[in-house]
């Protein structure tokens, strides 16, 4: 007998979108990546363009279900589709999400990494 799927278990579809977003990173999602890659955070280990249901998150990590979105410019029309989106994450995944702009990653790397900590270090919901 196979074990249940999970109710966020992404499509084939949005896994393979998964794919193509992972090689073409924004240039702050690169940038943003580069310091979350390889636990250099507290030693937490992050995903990136990872699947989520019906939705693809910008980073993941797992063991303190915390979403990490970089918006850009666009997201500012997109106000209510991403407040839907969060509110999914949240009741679906039972996970964080924080954002942050294109332009707070350019200019303030490190008080992005230093919010980035604080959230890894409260535990998850």
């Amino acid at each position: 007998m196979s074990e249940p799927r999970r109710r966020w278990r992404s499509s084939p579809a949005i896994q393979e979108r998964a794919r193509q977003l992972r090689r073409a990173l924004t240039p702050a999602e690169q940038r943003l990546w580069r310091q979350l890659r390889g636990g250099q955070i507290d030693g937490f280990e992050f995903r990136r363009q990872y699947p989520m249901g019906r939705f693809i998150v910008d980073f993941y990590c797992p063991s303190s279900r915390l979403i990490i979105e970089v918006d850009g410019d666009t997201h500012a029309e997109r106000a209510e589709y991403d407040e839907a989106r969060t509110q999914w994450l949240d009741s679906e995944h039972h996970s964080r999400v924080i954002r942050f702009t294109n332009e707070e990653i350019n200019r303030n790397l490190d008080a992005v990494l230093g919010a980035i900590a604080a959230a890894l270090k409260r535990p998850p919901p």
